[in-house]
Parts: C-alpha cells; sequence; structure tokens
C-alpha cells in the first residue's frame, strides 16, 4: 500500500495533481558539502592544499546603495551603486606549511614587505575564488555535480590573521582570511546573479 501522505509534506501550492504541487519535499543543499578553489592564488601551484584545509566560508553578499527622490507629497528610490561585501576563508594551518606558504606568498605578489615595494597593477596579484556547493558525490570530477558555482573576479587578501596559539585547548591552528573582490557571477547564468539580462526600447508613438 502507498504511503501516499508523503507526497503533502510541503505546503501546498494548489497546483493540479499532475504538476509541482503533488511533490514532496527536496532534499535542501547542505552547508557542509562544499568545496573551495582559489585560482592564481599565491605562485599559482598547489592551492589543491589550501583547498583541502578549509573550514568554512562565506557565501558573497551584495549591497545596493539608495538614491533618494523627493516628489509631490512623497519620497520615492531608486538602486544606486552596489557593494560586494568582503568574504571570509577559515583554513587549518597544516603540519607541512603549505597553506601559511601559499598565504605569505600571495600576501607577498600584494605588497614586497622585504624591498617595501607595490605591485605594479592589480592584475598582478587578484586571484579568482570558486566556490561550489555538491552534490554528496566522492568520485571523479565528472560525478561531483556542483549544485551551485559562485565564482568571484579581482580578488585580493584585505586581512590575513594567523590567529593566537593556546595550551589550554585542543583546537587546530587556523588562518583566517578576509578576500575582498570586483565582481561575482553565480551559475547557471541563464538564471542566476550575473546573467545578462535581456533590455527592451520602448516606443512612444506620436502624430
Amino acid at each position: 500500500m502507498a504511503i501516499t501522505s508523503l507526497s503533502r509534506m510541503t505546503v501546498p501550492l494548489g497546483l493540479d495533481t499532475a504538476g509541482a504541487g503533488s511533490q514532496g519535499l527536496l532534499m535542501p543543499k547542505l552547508k557542509y558539502r562544499f568545496r573551495v578553489t582559489l585560482i592564481n592564488f599565491g605562485t599559482g601551484e598547489l592551492t589543491t592544499e589550501l583547498t583541502k584545509q578549509v573550514v568554512d566560508f562565506t557565501r558573497p553578499s551584495v549591497t545596493f546603495e539608495e538614491i533618494e527622490i523627493p516628489v509631490y507629497n512623497s519620497k520615492v528610490y531608486v538602486a544606486g551603486k552596489h557593494t560586494w561585501e568582503t568574504l571570509t576563508l577559515n583554513v587549518r594551518d597544516d603540519a607541512s606549511g603549505l597553506v601559511s606558504k601559499l598565504v605569505g606568498q600571495q600576501l607577498q605578489k600584494q605588497f614586497d614587505f622585504q624591498e617595501q615595494a607595490s605591485a605594479a597593477s592589480g592584475i598582478d596579484y587578484k586571484f579568482v575564488t570558486k566556490c561550489e556547493i555538491l552534490d554528496g558525490g566522492n568520485g571523479t570530477l565528472a560525478t561531483q555535480a556542483p549544485l551551485e558555482t559562485w565564482e568571484m573576479y579581482g580578488c585580493y587578501l584585505s586581512q590575513a590573521n594567523y590567529n593566537d596559539l593556546n595550551y589550554g585547548t585542543n583546537e587546530a591552528v587556523t588562518i583566517s582570511l578576509t578576500i575582498r573582490f570586483d565582481n561575482a557571477t553565480q551559475d547557471p547564468l541563464q538564471q542566476g546573479v550575473g546573467a545578462p539580462t535581456p533590455r527592451t526600447i520602448s516606443t512612444v508613438a506620436t502624430g
């Protein structure tokens, strides 16, 4: 006997029985199934070592400035320039030293601390941050189907905190990174942030 009540374990949508209204609750994306890849970070080599040591990561957040337009008896608002908020990436500093080495190389690309010299342009040190929410597969790259992909462009480290050491804890040593970036896109581009929006030009008939 079919347990028909399972198909009702969701919000009723009022659609016909053949439509989405009869479908049960779908599997949500899970916070712990994700992968972060940094492209052109540090020397551009061994960035997979940093990916394996990621503890947590914040997804992008965008804020639009408000433009206030006073009108007759009221006010209206339109969206102004936008600002992408910084990202936070925490990584474990493992015994091999590769994570701290990569972070140090990236900081050195942004500013030569020994010679007290800065890079000639942003393209010399900026990198790409890629965050993928995965479906739980653990096979090849072909079977690890991302449920969501974010790509952040023009990234650099605005802060690197090597954090504290403590005799009284059993915690792993971590490095906290704050990433500032210029732009972000969300895949699939046809639906997510960064997709090209079709523009229509309205015409006014005269005569």
